[in-house]
């Protein structure tokens, strides 16, 4: 929900000076007598009523301009304690398969995981959380964010084979650690998901799990009808994460699930609020008319 306030609206209160400024502080001019002024009188009434009101309309938008209009896009709770999660997915040739959801036997399992993802995101609504996706090699399509939306639209436009049609896949461990190696969250996730034997990868098995190791990073592994139990296994056994596995949606469902409890979050503390500034509008508009109150007076 978007919502439209003003940063400082207490410089509103700067109006009422300047309209008893304007009832009360008359400027003195020297006066000449002259017959027959009616004409004279009638030509400038008008023309003295434009300027006032055109006085009225620039002090009005500056201060507006002042008290800073704002339109509030978002606004969300952040833990002191937070947990920092990375979601690294599989992307390469075999998430093509379908027959995963058995009520949509046409839809292929990146296509689920993508579905079953974006809730996962949505439940995480106090943690950063970020993207990697791995094939030929890895991907970092996001890093720590709190924005939920934009995390979900990335995760939208990845694809299958959109980094090769293999599978790194300790590659892409390597690559989340660089994403939460510098974290200060008390609490460090990686949640990875495969559905194949790691084919492509460059960095050594025994490298990543001293890396993981030594930043701390809890790795919550995710089987998709896979025979790679091992090596996923053994990642969550050695980092004090967790290994599952998915045989169908309803399972990954479950999973996520259980992740999600297992991992809970602390109380809220902390408020992020997104903000869109409006105050150039206003200002703008009272610069053009001050400038066509300038003209008007020096033409008189």
């Amino acid at each position: 929900m978007y919502s439209f306030s003003f940063e400082y609206p207490y410089l509103f209160l700067l109006l009422i000076p300047f309209i008893l400024c304007f009832i009360y502080c008359k400027a003195k001019e020297s006066s000449y007598f002259m017959p027959h002024l009616n004409l004279l009188n009638q030509s400038t009434k008008k023309s003295t009523i434009l300027i006032n009101l055109l006085k009225y309309l620039t002090v009005i938008l500056a201060i507006t301009a002042l008290a800073s209009p704002i339109k509030i896009k978002n606004a969300q709770f952040i833990n002191s304690d937070g947990i920092d999660i990375v979601l690294n997915l599989d992307t390469s040739d075999s998430m093509k398969q379908r027959g995963f959801n058995k009520f949509d036997l046409q839809q292929n399992r990146f296509d689920v995981v993508k579905e079953l993802a974006s809730d996962f995101i949505d439940k995480r609504t106090n943690d950063n959380i970020a993207l990697v996706v791995f094939g030929n090699s890895a991907l970092i399509a996001s890093t720590l964010s709190f924005d939920k939306n934009a995390q979900k639209e990335i995760l939208n436009y990845l694809d299958i084979g959109i980094v090769g049609p293999r599978t790194a896949l300790i590659d892409s461990l390597a690559s989340s650690v660089k994403i939460l190696k510098n974290s200060k969250a008390l609490s460090k996730v990686i949640i990875l998901l495969s559905d194949g034997e790691d084919t492509s990868s460059q960095i050594p098995f025994n490298i990543a799990l001293k890396l993981l190791k030594k930043y701390n990073i809890k790795v919550y592994t995710i089987a998709i009808q896979s025979q790679n139990r091992y090596v996923l296994n053994k990642i969550a056994k050695e980092t004090n994460g967790k290994y599952f596995n998915a045989n169908s949606k309803e399972d990954l469902q479950n999973v996520y699930k259980q992740i999600n409890e297992l991992e809970k979050s602390k109380l809220k503390k902390n408020k992020v609020v997104l903000k869109e500034y409006y105050y150039f509008y206003p200002l703008f508009i009272a610069t053009i008319i001050l400038i066509l109150l300038i003209y008007l007076r020096n033409k008189e």
